[in-house]
């Protein structure tokens, strides 16, 4: 009588428990329309559901065919909450990967259902199919989760292998009960009865680890995907800034690198050199916009040759170009710039002539950089008429 009331007792408050844990699935559900929640979330109601048969079947004292119905139900709630809670854990280790297919989870259910029905005609054959059945399965999910020894699957994994432990112990309790009287002595099958009586409340503390090992998980899977989320913003960000601040055509830098460019030379100086293709329209008029874009990469090509990878080349605006020479001296400038001539002339006869002035301005430190990008500017286009 004992153990009954300790039975009805521990059932109660693992059903008040479990419902607990479905409603706060069952919510999470909704608001995260993730895969694994929802199996998550239909394991727990499934279990709810077995303990509410089971809890029923102490206070109604139900027809034969009232009893193998409910027995029948039991069974099979209890192996759909394990499988279920596995497919869940499959879904989390495995995005858009399915453990078993629906119809072999209905399959299997129906199975059981049936299972239970027919076979087992006790309550201790129902613990034993029942508590082993999610003994074997836990421990082996278990075991396959927590052997990844990854931090998304670690306690997810402990938690299924301490439920998987707790119910084959419960398992052999049945297995041990269902032995011929006398066969242990009286204190210890007092033991027994006051365990199976209050399994319920093992259980119940075996399936809020359960409950915390799920929600760890999902937590740490959510923390991967914002970061991964963010890492994708970043590359798309960076993508983003080079389409903006590259020119598509010549793959220079546009004018929106100038800023940068000025604050890294403002303590150290710089030497600038503004160079403008001469007579481009009349390339453009004579030889058509193709072949002066062609023009264009071709001196962007030789301005990148010419002058040091650590040198900002900047398309200021149309066959307009700015270099940005940091530390350079107005000597060394002009050499390149006759250095740019002499290549730029080596081109033979396939390639259309191109000459260019060039203006030649020294940056002094912490000097204002819109100031002698004019002076630049001005000696360019003095440079230009000297030219006519």
């Amino acid at each position: 009588m004992t153990g009954a009331l300790l039975y009805q007792w521990s059932t109660a408050a693992q059903l008040v428990s479990v419902l607990m844990i479905a409603l706060f699935y069952a919510t999470l559900a909704r608001s995260l329309r993730r895969a694994d929640v929802m199996w998550w979330a239909r394991g727990w109601w499934c279990n709810f559901a077995a303990l509410g048969l089971a809890f029923t079947y102490w206070f109604v004292t139900p027809p034969p065919v009232g009893a193998i119905i409910l027995r029948s139900l039991y069974v099979g709630g209890k192996i759909a909450y394990v499988l279920l809670l596995i497919e869940g854990a499959w879904a989390l280790r495995e995005p858009g990967g399915t453990w078993l297919s629906r119809r072999t989870l209905g399959i299997l259910i129906g199975a059981s259902v049936l299972a239970g029905a027919v076979l087992l005609s006790s309550i201790n054959l129902v613990g034993i199919a029942v508590q082993g059945t999610m003994g074997v399965l836990f421990l082996c999910c278990g075991a396959v989760l927590f052997r990844e020894r990854a931090k998304l699957t670690a306690w997810l994994g402990i938690a299924f292998l301490a439920r998987g432990s707790f119910a084959l112990i419960e398992a052999i309790a049945y297995g041990a009960n269902t032995l011929p009287p006398g066969t242990f002595s009286p204190e210890l099958t007092s033991g027994l009865t006051l365990f199976l009586g209050a399994h319920s409340s093992i259980d119940l503390a075996a399936e809020w680890l359960l409950a915390l090992g799920g929600t760890v998980a999902l937590a740490r899977r959510g923390q991967e995907e914002l970061q991964l989320a963010n890492e994708g913003l970043l590359c798309v960000q960076g993508e983003l800034r080079r389409l903006v601040d590259v020119d598509p055509l010549t793959e220079l830098s546009n004018r929106r690198a100038l800023p940068e460019a000025f604050r890294d030379v403002f303590m150290t100086g710089a030497a600038l050199v503004f160079c403008d293709i001469d007579d481009f329209k009349q390339v453009n008029d004579t030889y058509g916009h193709p072949a002066g874009d062609v023009c264009l990469q071709r001196f962007a090509g030789a301005l990148r040759t010419t002058f040091r990878p650590t040198d900002v080349i900047v398309r200021y605006a149309g066959d307009e170009f700015l270099v940005v020479c940091k530390g350079m001296d107005l000597s060394t400038a002009h050499t390149r710039v006759e250095r740019l001539r002499a290549r730029l002339a080596d081109g033979g006869r396939s390639e259309i002539p191109l000459e260019f002035s060039a203006g030649v301005v020294e940056l002094q430190p912490k000097q204002d950089a819109d100031e002698a990008l004019r002076e630049a500017d001005a000696a360019m286009y003095a440079a230009k008429l000297a030219r006519v």
